[in-house]
């Protein structure tokens, strides 16, 4: 891992760096420090023609390596044409990639690297895209931003054309620091118009960051300050369906609603009453208006929580306390994703059982209230600390992992938020049987899973699943009695289950 050190914050402000995060007492100047690398250029990396790892109701589609195909994945990811695509914040040439991931038609994903930040600091092409989601405009081209590198030393604004020969990048806009603000972070909002809209998280008119638009204008673009001064988290920005734009600053959830004369009005809508709630997750809101987000800290706890904000007449906006994190599961550093029937989706960077996060969801109990439940707890292999927001696709969730995987390097996974119930049963024949003769053990899961997965006759051996049955024969059971029960452990879909407890006697 190389080092990396990012901003400095305000006390009690969250920071996030490739270390992971951690509490930080003084502001300092923006600083990228990483080892020169010397390799090859490569551009593309084919991987995965192997089926991806699953668990009950979650796969991992991919686990990175660092080089070339890139490390530590913080974005959100962006769903389009049947592909994901996304940043790392490290890895690749040295400070980050893009990356697509492709379905390979056998079951498995296939990891293309789209563009990878060159591997000497202060890069002109910018370095470390730090919770950057891309966004596609409607010619194909991708955009997002880049922590550090450019022509100043302190972001940028990057496009990604494709090409017969592959992706071009080009940077759109390099930061200066002051009055327009450092350090990008979590991509880009994009208009009907093509307008782009961020958040830098340092730089600005005293240091704590801006909100900024980028616009085309003559064939290049211009950048404009919406807002010099917002004491910036790590969060994004959202729009609604009317171009009004939320998004959070340290203790606050804001709206920006356009002017007819093309600027804008920014007001607070919520003040956390609770110093250090962190409100890192990027807001999102349901078609009744109402806004909805986490906080890393704060809540009964101090654990973190998630809220809901609800307008009201004459402006005036009710928080409501949806849930509140405990040591089990605690520190949500992502953003919510909402269903059609308003169920929630998010993550924690830390708890569960292994103490690598889980995936949780909130769904409305009827009685203006939400019930909890925990949908995953990452496992390290699987996964360890997802710090992007998930998205939903398909009827799925999708999301990254900073750390975890094989290599721990991060991951992308696919969570189904309602796996289907199984049963599993288990009989014997012949029993009782004489010694020496064979015994077949059947197991049957219903519904049936995909044919090859493996069920556990415990404790004895292994069979795969065909047509929802799998057995396994053996002749050396020992005279007497042999407990033996069949498990089932489950896939992306299915839950896992086990038979009861049954007895094969031999005589």
């Amino acid at each position: 891992m190389q080092l990396a050190v990012t901003n400095s914050v305000t006390k009690g402000r969250l920071n996030i760096s490739a270390a992971g995060p951690r509490i930080r007492s003084t502001r300092v100047a923006a600083a990228v420090i990483h080892s020169a690398l010397t390799l090859a250029v490569l551009s593309v990396l084919l991987l995965g023609a192997t089926r991806p790892a699953q668990a009950q109701g979650q796969a991992t589609l991919y686990t990175f390596t660092g080089t070339p195909d890139g490390a530590n994945p913080q974005s959100r990811l962006t769903f389009s044409g049947g592909n994901l695509y996304g940043t790392t914040y490290d890895g690749g040439l040295g400070f980050g990639t893009v990356f697509e991931l492709a379905p390979d038609g056998t079951g498995g994903w296939t990891e293309t690297v789209l563009y990878s930040f060159c591997s000497v600091a202060n890069c002109a092409d910018g370095q470390n895209p730090t919770y950057s989601h891309v966004t596609f405009d409607s010619q194909g081209n991708l955009y997002g931003t880049a922590f550090g590198g450019g022509a100043n030393g302190f972001g940028v604004v990057f496009e990604l054309s494709p090409g017969q020969s592959g992706w071009t990048e080009t940077v759109l806009y390099s930061f200066a620091n002051s009055p327009d603000g450092a350090n990008p972070v979590n991509g880009l909002l994009m208009d009907a118009a093509g307008n782009l809209y961020g958040t830098t998280f340092a730089g600005g008119s005293q240091g704590n960051g801006a909100i900024y638009e980028l616009s085309p204008s003559g064939g290049g673009w211009t950048e404009k300050v919406i807002v010099a001064n917002i004491s910036s988290t790590h969060s994004g920005l959202t729009m609604d369906a009317h171009g009004n734009i939320f998004g959070t600053t340290y203790r606050a959830v804001f709206k920006m609603v356009p002017t007819s004369k093309g600027g804008w009005n920014l007001t607070k809508i919520f003040n956390f009453p609770k110093i250090g709630t962190n409100p890192n997750g990027t807001p999102v809101l349901d078609s009744a208006g109402n806004v909805y987000g986490t906080t890393f800290a704060g809540g009964v706890n101090n654990d973190g929580m998630v809220y809901k904000l609800i307008p009201g007449a004459g402006g005036t906006w009710t928080e409501q306390v949806l849930h509140s994190f405990g040591a089990a599961n605690s520190n949500p550093l992502a953003g919510l994703a909402i269903d059609s029937a308003g169920n929630l989706y998010g993550t924690t960077s830390q708890g569960g059982l292994h103490g690598d996060g889980t995936v949780f969801a909130l769904s409305p109990n009827g009685s203006g209230g939400y019930n909890y439940k925990v949908l995953q707890a990452f496992t390290g292999d699987s996964g360890n600390q997802p710090y992007g927001s998930m998205i939903l696709a398909g009827g799925y969730l999708f999301g990254t992992t900073f750390r975890g995987g094989l290599t721990g390097d991060g991951v992308v996974y696919e969570v189904d938020p309602t796996p289907s119930t199984t049963t599993t049963t288990l009989t014997i024949s012949p029993n009782p049987s004489n010694h020496g003769h064979t015994v077949t053990f059947t197991a049957t899961v219903t519904p049936a899973p995909a044919d090859g997965e493996l069920i556990t006759f415990e404790a004895i051996g292994q069979g795969p699943l065909i047509g929802g049955k799998a057995i396994f024969q053996t002749s050396t059971l020992p005279v007497g009695t042999t407990k033996v029960r069949a498990i089932y452990f489950g896939d992306l879909n299915l839950l896992s289950s086990r038979s009861i407890w049954h007895y094969a006697v031999v005589k």
